[in-house]
C-alpha cells in the first residue's frame, strides 16, 4: 500500500508506482496525507470530498481552506483554491464541468472555476453551517441544507428561488433531489419525509411514519440511481428501505450487532443493473463501512483500516472508486473492482426472513445480515488507534446456518418442466443456465485474462464484424480477447465472433458469466471441432450426415445430386449456433433444450432442422439456393424441430449415434480454467507467426502511413491555414466592404439630412429673400422716385445744353461754309495764277527759242566747252536747288499740319457734341473730299498742260536740231578758234528754255525768274515730290515749268556746252549768278 504526502505541493503525482489493489490490502490503491509545513508529525485533516460526473476526478477540502482536485485517471493532483476557511460541504457535478460549489464555515456558498481559479459567484442566505448540497441531474439547480433552512438556487443566475423554513422544535436533516426526476425529498429530525415538486414546490406525498417500535432518528439517507428506493438509517442498527413508487416501507434490514448508529449511506453503482442499485454501503459508528445486498441481505464485503476508522466516504458515479476520509484526516482511495472480486462466487446461504409483530399489517420484512468477526479499532486517550488483524471465523454461527443455500437444482425436475412448457421461465432462465452449466465463476482467473488487454487478433474486429452498439462491440471484443488469451486457437478461429455474439448480447452486463458460458459451450458442445483446423470439423459433420442418411435417404441423395455437402447444410448452422436462422425467442428456447441434454443433442438438432425443411430443400436445385436457405431465417416451427431432435435422439442406432462418439458434459474447473489444446498446434503456431509477421508489417505500414498522414496533415494544416488566411482576408475585405457600405449608407443618410437641412435653409432663405425683396422693392421705389427727380433735373440740364449745342453747331456750320467759300476762292485764284504763269512761261520759251536760234551757230562750240568746265558748279547749284525744294516742302508740311490741327480741333468739337459731332465730322469729311477732288483736278489739269508743253517743245527741238546741225557744220572751224570767248547765250540744264546772256544792265527780276524756273524743273526731276506738288499753289507752279532741253551736239557726237549767263572776258569758267540753282544736265545727241 502506497502513501503519498502532498505536503505544501501545489501539484504532482498521486502515486509513484502503479497501484496493485487486492483483498489482502483491503483494495486500497493509495493513502494521501498532508503534513503541516515544518511539522511533519502534524497533519492537515481533509474534511470533505466530492466526485465529478465522470467519476475519474474528485475534490477534497481540508480544514485550512485548501481545495485540491485529484484526477485518478491521469494520476495527478493540483491545488486549485485557497479559501482561508474550512469547508462544510462540496458539489462537483454542475452543468459547467469546470465549476464547483463550496460551503464555508462562515455560512456562505461560493462557486469557483477549477481551471481559471476565479470566483464565479458568492451566495449568502443561511444562518447556520451548510451540512449538505444536492445538485439536480441537469446541473441547473442546487439545494443547500442547514439545520434551520433549506434553499433552492438557480445555478445559471446564482439567485435563490425558494427557501424552506421549519419550526424551531423540528430541525432539517437533509434535503436532496431524487435522480432522474424533478422531485425534492426533505427529511426532518422527527423522521418525517416529504416529497416536493421542484418547480412549484407542491407537496406530492409524505412517507408514513413507523407507528410502533423504537424511534429511528434518521441521520443518513441514500437513493438508488433510478430514484425508486430510499434507504434511511440513524440511531439504530436497522435500515429502512422505502419504495418511493408505492410510498411504502419495502423492508427493514437488521445490521449486525456491532452497528449501533448509521453515519453514512451510499449505494454502489453498477453499470449492469440499469440504475437499480443492489449494493448499499453502510458506515457505522465503529468506522467500518459494510456493503450489503439489499435484496438478499447478504454482507458482501467490508472496508476498514487496521489502524484508523472511516469518518466519511464517497463513491464515484461510475462505481469504480471509493474515497474515504479517515479519522486521522487522511484520504484512502479504494478500487471497487478489487473489493467486489469475490462477490460473484456461489451465493451464501439464504437469510431467514422474520415478520415483526408491529409491521405485519404493512407486509414489511426484517432480514438479518450475518456478521463477521472483525476486530474494530478502539480509541484511546492519546488518539492512537489500536487494532487487531481480521481473523476468519472458526465455526459458523447459528444465524449463518439459516442463510445456507440448498443443493443445486434437480436436473430431472428441470427436464420435466422443460418437457411440459418447452422452455424455461424467462425470469429464471439465466439462473437455471448457470445452474445447469455449473459455472465456477473464477473471477481472479477471468480478471487475469482481461488484464492482458486486447488481443492482437481482434484489434480490427469492428471492420470485420461491425456492430451498431459501441458498448456491445466492446463487450464482444473483451470476451473474444479473453478467449484468445485462454487458448491460442481462438485467436485464429474466424467464426468465433459468430459463435460468441449471441451469448455476448445475452450476458452483456456480466462479462464473467458470458465468458464461462462460451468456454463451457466450446469445451462440451464443440468437441472435435478443431482437430482439422483450419478446415471445418469433417468428423463432426460426418456424424450429422450419417444421422441424416439413416433417417431421410431421399433428402440426402437429393443434396448429393445437387452437389451440396454437409459443409453447406450443416456447418453454417453449427458455426453460428443457429443464430442466423432463428429469432431471439426461438434461439433461447433451443438452448434451453441444448443445455439440458447431452452435447450430442446439438448435432441431432442440425439433422432435425434439415429433415424438417425437406419440402423446400427438395425444390431447390441450385447451390446458391441452398446457401441462401441455411444462412437466412425460414418459416419453421421450432417446437417441431426440437421434438424431431428428441425423436432422433431416441431412434438413432447406437453405431451412428453421436452420443456414443462425444464425451459427456464436463463443467469448467474451479479456481483455474482447464487447458484447451485439442487442435493442431503447428498450424496455430504457424498462423500465429504469420499473423505476427503480418502484424509487424502492418505496424510498419501504419508507421509509414502515420508519417505520411502527418505530412499530409501538415500540408492540409498549412493549406487550411492558407485558406483560413485567405478566408480571413476575404472576411476582412467583406467586413471592410460592409463597413464601406455602412459608411456610404451613413453618408447617404447624412447627405439626405444635409439635403433636408439645405431645403430648410432654402425655405428660410426664401423667406428672408422675400423679406429682403420687399424691403428692396420699397427701397427701389424710393430710389426710383429720387432717380425720377434727378432725371427731371438732368432733362432740364440736357435741354439747356442741347440748345447751347445747337447754337454752337450753327456757328460751326457757318464757319465751315466760310471755309469752303475760302477754299473755292483759293482754288479760283490758283487757277488764275496757273493760267498766268503758263502764259508767261510760254512767252519766255518763245523768246528764248528765238534768241537761241539767233546765236546758235556762233556759240555751240564755246558753250560746250564752258559747260564741261563748269560741271562741278552745276552740282553745287543742284544741291542748292534741293535745299530750296526741301524748305518749300517743309513749308507745305507745316501748312498740312496746320490743316490737320484745324481738323483735329474740329473733330474735338464734334466729339464733344454727340450726334452734332458726327454730323460735323461728316461735313468735314465732305469738305476734305471736295478739297481732294479739287487738288486731283488741278493735278490732272497740270499734267495735261505739261504734256502739251512737252509736245510743243519736242517739236521745236526737232526743228531746231535740224537747223543747228546745218549751222554747226558751216561754222565748226570758226567756233573752235574762239575758245576763249565767252558765250553770249546760256542754256539751263534744268529747263528746256534757253537763257541768253543778260546784259550788264539787266535787273534782278530776270535772275529771280530764272531761279524759279530752275526750281520748278528740279521738282519734276526728284522722285517722291508728287505729294508736295498737290499741297499748294506753289507746287502747281513748279509743275508748270518746262522740262530740261537736251544740249546741242557737235559733229563728233559730243555735247555742245552752253555759255553761262555772264561772260568771263578773261576766259575763265562761266558762273551762275547769285540766287540761281544749278540743275542736273541731261546731254543727248
Amino acid at each position: 500500500m502506497q502513501t503519498t504526502d502532498i505536503g505544501n505541493k501545489e501539484d504532482g503525482k498521486i502515486w509513484h508506482r502503479k497501484p496493485a489493489p487486492s483483498p489482502s490490502n483491503n483494495g486500497v490503491m493509495v493513502t494521501i496525507i498532508q503534513s503541516a509545513t515544518a511539522y511533519h508529525s502534524r497533519t492537515v485533516r481533509f474534511l470533505q470530498v466530492a466526485f465529478d460526473a465522470t467519476g475519474e476526478a474528485f475534490l477534497a477540502g481540508d480544514h485550512h481552506g485548501n481545495i485540491y482536485v485529484f484526477d485518478i485517471g491521469r494520476n495527478r493532483f493540483k491545488l486549485i483554491q485557497k479559501t482561508g476557511q474550512a469547508c462544510t460541504a462540496m458539489a462537483f457535478n454542475l452543468r459547467r464541468t469546470t465549476e464547483y460549489l463550496v460551503a464555508l464555515a462562515d455560512y456562505s456558498i461560493k462557486c469557483f472555476d477549477k481551471d481559471t481559479r476565479q470566483l464565479v459567484s458568492w451566495m449568502r442566505g443561511h444562518d447556520g453551517a451548510v451540512s449538505s448540497m444536492s445538485v439536480h441531474g441537469s446541473g441547473r439547480y442546487a439545494v443547500t441544507t442547514s439545520a434551520d433552512a433549506a434553499q433552492l438556487w438557480d445555478l445559471d443566475t446564482f439567485q435563490r428561488k425558494r427557501k424552506l423554513n421549519v419550526r424551531q422544535a423540528v430541525g432539517i436533516r437533509k434535503v436532496f433531489f431524487l435522480p432522474r426526476s424533478n422531485t425534492i425529498l426533505s427529511c426532518f429530525s422527527d423522521d418525517t419525509i416529504f416529497a416536493w415538486e421542484s418547480d412549484t414546490l407542491y407537496c406530492k406525498y409524505q412517507l408514513p411514519t413507523p407507528g410502533e417500535g423504537p424511534k429511528m432518528g434518521y441521520r443518513a439517507f441514500a437513493v438508488t440511481r433510478d430514484g425508486r428506493i430510499l434507504a434511511a438509517g440513524g440511531r439504530s442498527s436497522l435500515l429502512h428501505l422505502w419504495c418511493l413508487d408505492s410510498q411504502q416501507l419495502l423492508r427493514a434490514v437488521q445490521m449486525p450487532s456491532q452497528v449501533r448508529t448509521v453515519r453514512h449511506l451510499e449505494f454502489l453503482p453498477d453499470s449492469f443493473d440499469g440504475g437499480s442499485s443492489q449494493v448499499l454501503g453502510v458506515l457505522s459508528q465503529d468506522g467500518i463501512m459494510r456493503f450489503v445486498n439489499i435484496h438478499s441481505c447478504k454482507l458482501l464485503f467490508e472496508v476498514c483500516s487496521h489502524d484508523d476508522g472511516i469518518a466519511s466516504a464517497a463513491i464515484s458515479p461510475s462505481g469504480r472508486h471509493l474515497v474515504t476520509i479517515m479519522a486521522s484526516g487522511a484520504l484512502n482511495i479504494y478500487s471497487v473492482q478489487a473489493l467486489t472480486r469475490d462477490i460473484n462466487r456461489p451465493p451464501a446461504p439464504l437469510v431467514k426472513v422474520v415478520t415483526t409483530p408491529g409491521q405485519a399489517d404493512s407486509s414489511s420484512m426484517t432480514a438479518r445480515v450475518p456478521s463477521k468477526s472483525v476486530w474494530r479499532p478502539t480509541r484511546t486517550s492519546g488518539r492512537k488507534v489500536q487494532t487487531r488483524a481480521s481473523k476468519p471465523p472458526v465455526t459458523s454461527l447459528p444465524e449463518d446456518k439459516e442463510n445456507e443455500m440448498p443443493d443445486p437444482l434437480n436436473k430431472k425436475r428441470l427436464r420435466a418442466l422443460l418437457k411440459t412448457f418447452g422452455e424455461y421461465p424467462a425470469r429464471y432462465r439465466m439462473f437455471i443456465w448457470r445452474s445447469l452449466l455449473r459455472l465456477p465463476e473464477n473471477c481472479p482467473s477471468f480478471s487475469s485474462l482481461t488484464d492482458k488487454g486486447q488481443h492482437s487478433a481482434f484489434v480490427s474486429l469492428q471492420e470485420r464484424y461491425p456492430v451498431k452498439s459501441a458498448r456491445l462491440q466492446r463487450g464482444l471484443q473483451r470476451v473474444l480477447s479473453a478467449l484468445a488469451h485462454w487458448s491460442a486457437i481462438f485467436g485464429e478461429t474466424e467464426y468465433l465472433p459468430l459463435l460468441a455474439f449471441p451469448f455476448v448480447k445475452l450476458f452483456q452486463n456480466n462479462p464473467l458469466v458470458c465468458f464461462e458460458v462460451i468456454a463451457t459451450v466450446i469445451v462440451n458442445w464443440c468437441q472435435h471441432w478443431f482437430e482439422y483446423f483450419p478446415n471445418p470439423p469433417l468428423n463432426v459433420l460426418s456424424m450429422v450426415e450419417n444421422v441424416l442418411a439413416h433417417h431421410d435417404k431421399e433428402l440426402l441423395q437429393h443434396l448429393v445430386h445437387c452437389g451440396v455437402t454437409s459443409q453447406l447444410y450443416a456447418w453454417p448452422l453449427l458455426e453460428t449456433l443457429f443464430s442466423e436462422v432463428l429469432t431471439r425467442d426461438e434461439w433461447l428456447k433451443l438452448f434451453d433444450n441444448v443445455f439440458s441434454n447431452h452435447p450430442a443433442f446439438l448435432l441431432l438438432v442440425v439433422a432435425s432442422y434439415v429433415t424438417c425443411s425437406r419440402v423446400p430443400l427438395l425444390l431447390c436445385t441450385r447451390r446458391e439456393d441452398f446457401q441462401y436457405f441455411f444462412h437466412h431465417r425460414n418459416n419453421l416451427d421450432m417446437g417441431a424441430v426440437i421434438r424431431e431432435a428428441y425423436q432422433l435422439m431416441e431412434s438413432t442406432p447406437e453405431e451412428i449415434h453421436p452420443q456414443n462418439l462425444l464425451a459427456d458434459f464436463e463443467p469448467l474447473t474451479q479456481g483455474q480454467y482447464p487447458i484447451f489444446n485439442k487442435y493442431p498446434t503447428f498450424v496455430v503456431e504457424y498462423r500465429t507467426q504469420e499473423r505476427e509477421r503480418i502484424r509487424q508489417q502492418e505496424l510498419e505500414y501504419l508507421r509509414e502511413r502515420q508519417a505520411l498522414q502527418e505530412l499530409r496533415a501538415e500540408a492540409v494544416r498549412r493549406r487550411a491555414e492558407d485558406e483560413a488566411w485567405h478566408a480571413q482576408q476575404e472576411l476582412l475585405r467583406e467586413e471592410e466592404e460592409r463597413r464601406r457600405r455602412t459608411l456610404r449608407g451613413e453618408e447617404e443618410r447624412l447627405a439626405e439630412q444635409r439635403r433636408r437641412l439645405a431645403a430648410m435653409k432654402r425655405e428660410l432663405k426664401a423667406k428672408e429673400l422675400h423679406l429682403l425683396d420687399t424691403a428692396r422693392r420699397r427701397f427701389l421705389h424710393q430710389q426710383q422716385e429720387q432717380k425720377r427727380a434727378e432725371l427731371r433735373r438732368l432733362d432740364e440740364e440736357i435741354g439747356r445744353k442741347a440748345s447751347l449745342r445747337v447754337q454752337e453747331t450753327a456757328a460751326a456750320v457757318q464757319d465751315v461754309e466760310v471755309r469752303q467759300m475760302e477754299l473755292q476762292a483759293q482754288r479760283r485764284l490758283f487757277e488764275q495764277q496757273l493760267a498766268k504763269e503758263q502764259e508767261r512761261v510760254t512767252q519766255e520759251v518763245r523768246a528764248e527759242a528765238v534768241a537761241w536760234q539767233r546765236h546758235a551757230e556762233e556759240e555751240d562750240e564755246s558753250a560746250y566747252r564752258r559747260l564741261l568746265e563748269e560741271d562741278p558748279n552745276c552740282g553745287l547749284g543742284l544741291r542748292k536747288a534741293l535745299e530750296e525744294s526741301l524748305a518749300e516742302a517743309e513749308q507745305l508740311q507745316a501748312g498740312a499740319e496746320l490743316r490737320a490741327e484745324v481738323l483735329g480741333r474740329l473733330e474735338q468739337v464734334n466729339g464733344e457734341r454727340g450726334r452734332d459731332r458726327r454730323w460735323m465730322a461728316a461735313r468735314s469729311g465732305e469738305a476734305d473730299a471736295s478739297e481732294e477732288q479739287l487738288i486731283e483736278a488741278m493735278k490732272k489739269m497740270e499734267s495735261r498742260k505739261w504734256e502739251e508743253v512737252e509736245r510743243r517743245i519736242q517739236q521745236e527741238d526737232e526743228a531746231q536740231a535740224g537747223r543747228r546741225t546745218l549751222a554747226m557744220r558751216s561754222q565748226r572751224e570758226r567756233r573752235c578758234g574762239d575758245e576763249g570767248q565767252s558765250l553770249d547765250v546760256c542754256w539751263s540744264p534744268c529747263s528746256p528754255r534757253r537763257h541768253e546772256a543778260a546784259p550788264q544792265h539787266r535787273g534782278p527780276d530776270a535772275i529771280r525768274l530764272s531761279d524759279r524756273s530752275s526750281t520748278d524743273d528740279l521738282s519734276r526731276q526728284v522722285p517722291g515730290r508728287a505729294g508736295l506738288q498737290g499741297a499748294g499753289a506753289d507746287a502747281g507752279r513748279a509743275r508748270a515749268a518746262p522740262k530740261a532741253v537736251r544740249p546741242r551736239q557737235s559733229k563728233r557726237g559730243n555735247p555742245v556746252p552752253v555759255k553761262a549767263a555772264h561772260a568771263n572776258p578773261q576766259g575763265s569758267r562761266a558762273h551762275i549768278g547769285r540766287g540761281a540753282v544749278p540743275l542736273k544736265v541731261s546731254c543727248r545727241d
